[in-house]
């Protein structure tokens, strides 16, 4: 089932429909992450295992994964953000459990701090038998938007006597 926090901060641009438009785009989109649930609190979303995906041994890539798990993390920044902010990730660190395995890889993605300029989250990736494959901790900037620059004017040329 697909939920969405009807909070009345959650500004409209940050509907799970806005955000699923969000995963289909660029390195999103050859994820094929799905989103199940956005809320303030806790994002989920699964990932079919296709062979794109996979390593020479079989195993979903490493780099797959903390791809998925990056964005979950930023999913939830974005039910977060004030109006006229944007975020990027700052920082992000892995530990790798067990093999990633198909046929799914669901994530689940908490908020270990909400700031003013930063926040914080844990994504834990399972393989569909429940193994924890890995664990991603990442750090959301938050980014004031900069307000459109007057044009500048040029200064007046002197022109040159005689």
């Amino acid at each position: 089932m697909v939920k969405l926090n009807r909070h009345p901060a959650l500004k409209p641009r940050r509907t799970l429909a806005y955000m699923r438009s969000i995963l289909q785009a660029g390195l999103k989109r050859r994820l094929g992450a799905r989103l199940l649930t956005v809320t303030k609190k806790k994002v989920t979303a699964e990932m079919q295992v296709r062979k794109v995906h996979l390593n020479r041994d079989g195993r979903v890539n490493g780099g797959v994964l903390m791809g998925f798990a990056d964005s979950l993390g930023a999913m939830g920044t974005l039910a977060n953000l004030p109006q006229g902010y944007h975020t990027t990730t700052l920082e992000s660190k892995t530990n790798f459990f067990a093999a990633g395995t198909g046929p799914v890889i669901k994530g689940v993605s908490v908020p270990l701090h909400l700031g003013r300029t930063t926040s914080v989250w844990q994504t834990t990736l399972k393989n569909a038998d429940g193994r924890t494959v890995a664990i991603v901790i990442q750090t959301q900037m938050l980014l004031q938007a900069r307000a459109a620059a007057a044009p500048r004017e040029k200064p007046a040329r002197k022109r040159k006597a005689g």
